[in-house]
């Protein structure tokens, strides 16, 4: 692990154990691997049923604006983001995929648009 990303893993540490009145009101990170350790939702694909059929939009994702930051991954509620472990490029699984457009949202770079359905 680089001295940056130690360092941002220690203030990290610093903000979560700060009194609630002390914290910054809006903290923001650049990329999932500097989010500070918590607790985290890790939701199994299917488990709504195929939800892809009565989807009104779709995520498709701009590959070249993608800063493999993995917030998409992380917020989806569905656990339809997928990473390609060689390449860390993200696709999505349309089957499972309710096009609810947090991943969308989350997305820094806005690189992610919701596409309607025809």
């Amino acid at each position: 692990m680089t001295e940056h990303k130690e360092e941002n893993k220690k203030e990290n540490w610093e903000v979560i154990r700060m009194s609630q009145d002390d914290r910054p009101k809006v903290q923001s990170w650049n990329s999932y691997w500097e989010l500070p350790p918590a607790s985290v939702s890790l939701p199994i694909k299917g488990c709504a049923g195929k939800t892809g059929e009565w989807r009104t939009f779709k995520p498709v994702i701009d590959q070249e604006k993608c800063i493999k930051c993995y917030f998409c991954y992380m917020y989806c509620p569905e656990g339809t983001v997928l990473v390609d472990d060689e390449t860390g490029v993200v696709s999505y699984d349309y089957e499972y995929c309710k096009g609810c457009g947090i991943c969308a949202e989350m997305c820094p770079k806005k690189c992610i648009e919701m596409v309607r359905e025809v």
